[in-house]
Protein backbone atom coordinates (compact mmCIF):
# COMPACT_ATOMS: atom_id res chain seq x y z
CA UNK A 1 0.00 0.00 0.00
CA UNK A 2 1.45 3.38 -0.99
CA UNK A 3 1.65 6.20 1.60
CA UNK A 4 -1.24 7.97 -0.14
CA UNK A 5 -3.39 4.88 0.29
CA UNK A 6 -2.72 4.41 4.02
CA UNK A 7 -5.87 4.81 6.16
CA UNK A 8 -6.25 8.25 7.67
CA UNK A 9 -5.78 8.28 11.45
CA UNK A 10 -8.94 9.39 13.26
CA UNK A 11 -8.96 12.98 14.45
CA UNK A 12 -8.23 13.33 18.17
CA UNK A 13 -11.00 14.18 20.60
CA UNK A 14 -10.66 17.90 21.26
CA UNK A 15 -11.08 18.85 24.92
CA UNK A 16 -11.55 22.06 26.86
CA UNK A 17 -10.81 21.93 30.59
CA UNK A 18 -12.61 24.34 32.93
CA UNK A 19 -10.96 24.24 36.36
CA UNK A 20 -9.86 27.15 38.55
CA UNK A 21 -7.35 25.27 40.74
CA UNK A 22 -4.00 25.30 38.97
CA UNK A 23 -2.55 22.14 40.50
CA UNK A 24 -5.66 20.09 39.72
CA UNK A 25 -5.93 21.56 36.22
CA UNK A 26 -2.29 20.84 35.41
CA UNK A 27 -2.58 17.21 36.54
CA UNK A 28 -5.75 16.65 34.54
CA UNK A 29 -4.40 18.42 31.45
CA UNK A 30 -1.21 16.38 31.54
CA UNK A 31 -3.03 13.07 31.99
CA UNK A 32 -5.61 13.70 29.28
CA UNK A 33 -3.16 15.40 26.95
CA UNK A 34 -0.83 12.38 27.08
CA UNK A 35 -3.64 9.87 26.46
CA UNK A 36 -3.80 8.51 22.90
CA UNK A 37 -6.47 10.14 20.78
CA UNK A 38 -7.17 13.00 23.20
CA UNK A 39 -6.00 16.60 22.90
CA UNK A 40 -6.54 19.43 25.40
CA UNK A 41 -6.95 22.53 23.24
CA UNK A 42 -7.61 25.10 25.99
CA UNK A 43 -8.09 25.58 29.71
CA UNK A 44 -10.27 28.18 31.41
CA UNK A 45 -10.88 29.20 35.02
CA UNK A 46 -14.49 30.41 34.92
CA UNK A 47 -17.84 29.55 33.37
CA UNK A 48 -17.95 32.85 31.45
CA UNK A 49 -14.53 32.23 29.91
CA UNK A 50 -15.56 28.65 29.09
CA UNK A 51 -18.59 29.84 27.13
CA UNK A 52 -16.42 32.20 25.09
CA UNK A 53 -13.77 29.50 24.70
CA UNK A 54 -16.22 26.94 23.40
CA UNK A 55 -17.34 29.44 20.78
CA UNK A 56 -13.74 29.94 19.67
CA UNK A 57 -12.37 26.38 19.87
CA UNK A 58 -15.40 24.19 19.02
CA UNK A 59 -14.31 21.22 21.19
CA UNK A 60 -15.83 17.75 21.22
CA UNK A 61 -15.88 17.51 25.03
CA UNK A 62 -15.81 20.07 27.84
CA UNK A 63 -14.54 18.84 31.21
CA UNK A 64 -16.26 21.27 33.58
CA UNK A 65 -15.64 21.74 37.30
CA UNK A 66 -18.86 22.13 39.24
CA UNK A 67 -17.52 24.81 41.60
CA UNK A 68 -16.16 27.84 39.74
CA UNK A 69 -15.39 31.40 40.86
CA UNK A 70 -18.37 32.80 38.95
CA UNK A 71 -20.91 30.18 40.00
CA UNK A 72 -22.17 26.64 39.63
CA UNK A 73 -20.72 24.85 36.61
CA UNK A 74 -23.92 22.85 36.08
CA UNK A 75 -25.80 26.11 35.52
CA UNK A 76 -23.38 26.93 32.68
CA UNK A 77 -24.02 23.71 30.71
CA UNK A 78 -26.94 25.19 28.79
CA UNK A 79 -24.90 28.21 27.66
CA UNK A 80 -22.01 25.97 26.62
CA UNK A 81 -24.15 23.62 24.55
CA UNK A 82 -25.96 26.57 22.99
CA UNK A 83 -22.66 28.00 21.78
CA UNK A 84 -21.50 24.67 20.34
CA UNK A 85 -24.37 22.28 19.55
CA UNK A 86 -23.19 18.71 19.79
CA UNK A 87 -20.48 19.39 22.37
CA UNK A 88 -20.50 16.89 25.24
CA UNK A 89 -20.14 18.23 28.79
CA UNK A 90 -18.61 16.13 31.57
CA UNK A 91 -18.91 17.60 35.06
CA UNK A 92 -16.25 17.21 37.76
CA UNK A 93 -17.47 17.36 41.36
CA UNK A 94 -16.15 16.85 44.85
CA UNK A 95 -19.10 14.64 45.73
CA UNK A 96 -21.99 13.23 43.74
CA UNK A 97 -25.58 12.38 44.58
CA UNK A 98 -28.61 11.28 42.54
CA UNK A 99 -30.15 14.80 42.65
CA UNK A 100 -26.88 16.27 41.37
CA UNK A 101 -26.72 13.69 38.57
CA UNK A 102 -30.31 14.51 37.58
CA UNK A 103 -29.44 18.23 37.49
CA UNK A 104 -26.58 17.46 35.11
CA UNK A 105 -28.91 15.51 32.82
CA UNK A 106 -31.62 18.19 32.95
CA UNK A 107 -29.05 20.82 31.98
CA UNK A 108 -27.90 18.77 29.00
CA UNK A 109 -24.72 17.29 30.47
CA UNK A 110 -23.39 13.86 29.51
CA UNK A 111 -21.70 12.72 32.70
CA UNK A 112 -20.60 13.32 36.27
CA UNK A 113 -17.22 12.25 37.66
CA UNK A 114 -16.11 12.55 41.28
CA UNK A 115 -12.63 14.07 41.54
CA UNK A 116 -11.47 11.35 43.91
CA UNK A 117 -12.15 8.70 41.25
CA UNK A 118 -8.74 9.02 39.64
CA UNK A 119 -7.38 10.13 36.29
CA UNK A 120 -7.89 6.81 34.55
CA UNK A 121 -11.59 6.86 35.32
CA UNK A 122 -11.79 10.44 34.10
CA UNK A 123 -10.09 9.46 30.84
CA UNK A 124 -12.53 6.57 30.42
CA UNK A 125 -15.48 8.92 31.04
CA UNK A 126 -14.16 11.41 28.47
CA UNK A 127 -13.91 8.67 25.85
CA UNK A 128 -17.40 7.41 26.69
CA UNK A 129 -19.12 10.77 26.33
CA UNK A 130 -17.09 11.61 23.20
CA UNK A 131 -18.45 8.42 21.65
CA UNK A 132 -22.03 9.50 22.36
CA UNK A 133 -22.52 7.71 25.67
CA UNK A 134 -23.01 8.97 29.19
CA UNK A 135 -20.79 8.57 32.23
CA UNK A 136 -22.38 8.18 35.65
CA UNK A 137 -21.44 5.96 38.58
CA UNK A 138 -23.60 2.81 38.96
CA UNK A 139 -25.29 4.12 42.10
CA UNK A 140 -26.44 7.23 40.19
CA UNK A 141 -27.78 5.41 37.14
CA UNK A 142 -31.32 4.62 38.42
CA UNK A 143 -32.09 8.31 38.96
CA UNK A 144 -30.43 9.23 35.66
CA UNK A 145 -32.35 6.58 33.73
CA UNK A 146 -35.65 7.70 35.27
CA UNK A 147 -34.93 11.27 34.20
CA UNK A 148 -33.83 10.26 30.70
CA UNK A 149 -36.84 8.02 30.15
CA UNK A 150 -39.25 10.75 31.20
CA UNK A 151 -37.65 13.31 28.91
CA UNK A 152 -37.83 11.40 25.64
CA UNK A 153 -40.65 11.02 23.17
CA UNK A 154 -42.05 7.78 21.80
CA UNK A 155 -40.90 7.04 18.27
CA UNK A 156 -40.52 3.29 18.18
CA UNK A 157 -43.18 2.79 15.55
CA UNK A 158 -41.01 4.55 12.97
CA UNK A 159 -37.87 2.47 13.54
CA UNK A 160 -36.80 0.29 10.62
CA UNK A 161 -35.86 -3.35 11.11
CA UNK A 162 -32.15 -2.53 11.08
CA UNK A 163 -32.68 0.32 13.52
CA UNK A 164 -34.51 -2.05 15.87
CA UNK A 165 -31.54 -4.43 15.63
CA UNK A 166 -29.27 -1.50 16.44
CA UNK A 167 -31.41 -0.56 19.45
CA UNK A 168 -31.36 -4.13 20.75
CA UNK A 169 -27.56 -4.22 20.53
CA UNK A 170 -27.29 -0.85 22.26
CA UNK A 171 -29.33 -2.33 25.11
CA UNK A 172 -26.69 -5.06 25.37
CA UNK A 173 -24.09 -2.36 25.90
CA UNK A 174 -22.08 -2.88 22.71
CA UNK A 175 -19.74 -0.18 21.42
CA UNK A 176 -20.01 1.31 17.95
CA UNK A 177 -17.17 -0.91 16.73
CA UNK A 178 -18.82 -4.02 18.19
CA UNK A 179 -22.15 -3.04 16.65
CA UNK A 180 -20.45 -2.67 13.27
CA UNK A 181 -18.95 -6.13 13.60
CA UNK A 182 -22.16 -7.78 14.83
CA UNK A 183 -24.25 -6.33 11.99
CA UNK A 184 -21.53 -6.79 9.36
CA UNK A 185 -21.56 -3.14 8.32
CA UNK A 186 -19.01 -0.33 8.11
CA UNK A 187 -18.34 1.72 11.25
CA UNK A 188 -19.73 4.90 9.66
CA UNK A 189 -22.90 3.03 8.70
CA UNK A 190 -23.22 1.80 12.28
CA UNK A 191 -22.84 5.37 13.55
CA UNK A 192 -25.55 6.51 11.14
CA UNK A 193 -27.92 3.81 12.41
CA UNK A 194 -27.25 4.87 16.01
CA UNK A 195 -27.84 8.54 15.17
CA UNK A 196 -31.16 7.76 13.49
CA UNK A 197 -32.29 5.70 16.48
CA UNK A 198 -31.42 8.59 18.80
CA UNK A 199 -33.24 11.10 16.60
CA UNK A 200 -36.39 9.00 16.31
CA UNK A 201 -36.55 8.38 20.05
CA UNK A 202 -35.72 11.99 20.93
CA UNK A 203 -32.60 10.84 22.81
CA UNK A 204 -29.29 12.63 23.30
CA UNK A 205 -27.23 9.54 24.06
CA UNK A 206 -27.21 5.79 23.60
CA UNK A 207 -28.10 5.23 27.25
CA UNK A 208 -31.03 7.62 27.00
CA UNK A 209 -32.26 5.81 23.89
CA UNK A 210 -32.22 2.51 25.77
CA UNK A 211 -34.04 4.06 28.74
CA UNK A 212 -36.78 5.43 26.49
CA UNK A 213 -37.03 2.14 24.60
CA UNK A 214 -37.50 0.21 27.85
CA UNK A 215 -40.23 2.61 28.94
CA UNK A 216 -42.02 2.23 25.62
CA UNK A 217 -41.69 -1.56 25.54
CA UNK A 218 -39.52 -1.54 22.43
CA UNK A 219 -36.97 -4.03 23.78
CA UNK A 220 -37.36 -7.79 24.16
Amino acid sequence: MSPSQEPHAPDPVRLILVEDHDMVAEAIAMALGNAPGLRVVARFRSAADAVAGVRAHRPDVVVLDRRLPDGDGIAAIGRITQEAPGVRVLVLTGEASPPTAVRVVEAGGAGLVVKSSGLRELESAVREVAAGGVAFAPDLLPAVLDQLAGRGRAGGGTLTGRERETLQLLAEGVSTDQLSERLGIARNTARNHIQRVLEKLGARSKLEAVAIARREGLLD
